[in-house]
């Protein structure tokens, strides 16, 4: 396994170098990267963003937005959060199986004092029943990426202020706020851990990943990102992360929307209805899928808003290619009138 510790503290720069190391850099073993990063909120691929977010708290803090490229749901981070990413070769049967990616961490935590951490749901990460990671996944050209969260000392308060979470999630897991769910690491590692600061910590994961007493026994591991590299990376962050129209993208008025939270994620479908037909159609949600859901949304312009033609359309895909873990029948329903 080769691992990559990334210095800036920007979001953006370490999203869009994750996406260049998954794409670009060809490694004949898996990959895991650390990152940490300032007060930020990152929504997921197919999420509306201003429905996500409460802006005004957002831009009076200084916090920055951005989306990535996997699916699942907006989450929120501070110097408080460390980041972990691994990048394997891609195997459809992997594809959703967060808990063979989060298995090491879990085991890493355990070692360090968490003994009730443990994999819970689609892609949660708990602690004595309260949520201390998110995790989504990506896949392309052959190559996987699973990626996460780890609330080590995260400001809570800001957390609940920042995000605008929506009420039937919250409902769905019969809980009544979102501060009520989430918790740190901290209070629970062992005391000899119980003052790490974030890097400190990152680094002592690492150690246990690779089963090591000390960094410099791994040296060996570590990928240096080249100045060709960063040349690349740039070009990647003014294409995705830093560019408003991929961030925050067109809002269209809608005529006509449903939305549904499934046990494998929410999904929310919109039309502007002209004349009877679909002028344009918008899939929100924090759901997973291999393929991305612009297919199916090509497919469903100047279609008829009419029941037997939408399913029509629907059925020239694999719709858990799209929307991993939910069911065809139930999606027909949602896409219907």
């Amino acid at each position: 396994m080769y691992y990559v510790v990334m210095k800036d503290r920007d979001i953006r720069d370490n999203l869009a170098t994750e996406q260049y190391l998954m794409n670009n850099v060809k490694f004949d073993e898996p990959l895991v990267l650390f990152y940490i990063e300032k007060s930020c909120i990152i929504v997921g691929r197919n999420q509306n963003t201003l429905e996500e977010i409460n802006s005004d708290y957002i831009k009076d803090n200084n916090i920055t937005v951005t989306r990535r490229i996997s699916g699942g749901g907006a989450v929120y981070q501070d110097l408080g959060n460390l980041c972990f990413s691994f990048v394997v070769d891609s195997d459809d049967k992997n594809f959703g199986d967060f808990k063979s990616f989060t298995q090491p961490i879990i085991d890493a935590l355990h070692q360090m004092g968490a003994t009730t951490a443990e994999v819970s749901g689609r892609n949660d990460l708990l602690v004595d029943g309260k949520k201390f990671s998110g995790n989504a996944m990506y896949s392309r050209n052959g190559k996987t990426f699973s990626h996460g969260t780890l609330s080590l000392d995260v400001d809570l308060d800001v957390l609940t202020k920042a995000l605008h979470v929506q009420k039937d999630k919250i409902a769905s897991k019969g809980i009544k706020s979102i501060r009520s769910r989430v918790t740190n690491l901290r209070p629970y590692l062992a005391s000899e851990y119980q003052n790490l600061t974030t890097e400190q910590f990152r680094d002592r994961l690492l150690l246990e990943l690779f089963h090591a007493n000390s960094l410099d026994e791994i040296k060996d591991h570590e990928y240096v990102v080249t100045e060709e590299d960063q040349k690349a990376i740039d070009k990647i962050k003014e294409q995705y992360y830093y560019n408003w129209d991929w961030v925050y993208g067109k809002s269209p008025a809608f005529t006509a929307k449903q939305r549904k939270h499934f046990d494998m994620g929410t999904v929310d479908v919109r039309y502007n209805i002209a004349n009877g037909v679909v002028e344009n159609v918008e899939i929100y949600g924090d759901f997973f899928g291999m393929k991305d859901v612009n297919d199916i949304k090509q497919k469903l312009l100047n279609v008829k808003f009419d029941r037997d033609e939408i399913l029509k359309v629907l059925g020239q895909f694999n719709l858990d290619d799209y929307f991993k873990g939910i069911p065809e029948q139930d999606l027909g329903k949602l896409f219907t009138p």
